[in-house]
């Protein structure tokens, strides 16, 4: 690796946290600028690899996915697509609600802008960051890396929701209740999130914890 170029092998780049897949850090760590590109691998059957969403607010990116090995499954707007090994899934219409999951050992590539735009790295992309703080338990290094993120974007649900959780596994309690509450007022599917979520654990029969009801 050099400040010219660089060639790494995909395997060694990023983390992964028990029981979901191994994020490849692409974009982050080789300082890719022009456009988002991150990977992820399945370190298990019928594992979540892409999380469904849509692009229609915020960051509006076109994406595109390439399955570089394995097994993958989309979903495009409630379509099944089956997508095996060297499948490449174009989504240039940011509506469309897209997710995907593989069985273990499938990578897919990501990569994704907003066209006629300069790139600028999405809110879930820079929120995530603080992910690599959960298998060692470091919560303060955690909810450091959001709070920054939060004071630059106060009304992002994502940011709210990852920080209830690490708060919860902090055991401040009070405050993961209260940015628990603003991200579903931001994002309602959110309280569907936290019924099965293990970082809200203990707080799940605290009062005022989000129902089920308030995801529609």
């Amino acid at each position: 690796m050099t400040d010219r170029y660089a060639v790494v092998p995909i395997r060694e780049l990023g983390y992964a946290i028990p029981g979901q897949a191994h994020w490849h850090t692409i974009r982050s760590t080789l300082d890719v600028r022009a456009f988002g590109i991150n990977a992820w691998t399945a370190t298990e059957d019928d594992q979540r690899l892409i999380g469904e969403h849509e692009e229609a607010e915020g960051e509006a990116h076109e994406e595109l996915y390439v399955v570089l090995s394995g097994h993958a499954t989309f979903t495009l707007d409630g379509e099944t697509v089956d997508a095996p090994e060297g499948t490449v899934v174009h989504v240039p219409d940011p509506a469309v609600k897209r997710g995907a999951t593989g069985a273990s050992g499938t990578t897919v590539l990501a990569v994704g802008a907003k066209r006629g735009e300069a790139f600028t790295p999405s809110s879930w992309e820079r929120s995530a960051e603080a992910l690599r703080y959960w298998p060692t338990e470091e919560w303060d290094e955690a909810i450091a890396v959001l709070e920054r993120h939060l004071a630059e974007t106060p009304d992002n649900g994502g940011v709210h929701y990852n920080l209830a959780c690490a708060k919860a596994r902090a055991g401040r309690a009070d405050e993961a209740l209260e940015h628990l509450r603003r991200a579903v007022e931001l994002q309602p599917s959110f309280a569907g999130y936290a019924q099965s979520d293990e970082d809200l654990a203990s707080i799940r029969d605290h009062e005022g914890f989000p129902s089920q009801e308030e995801a529609s």
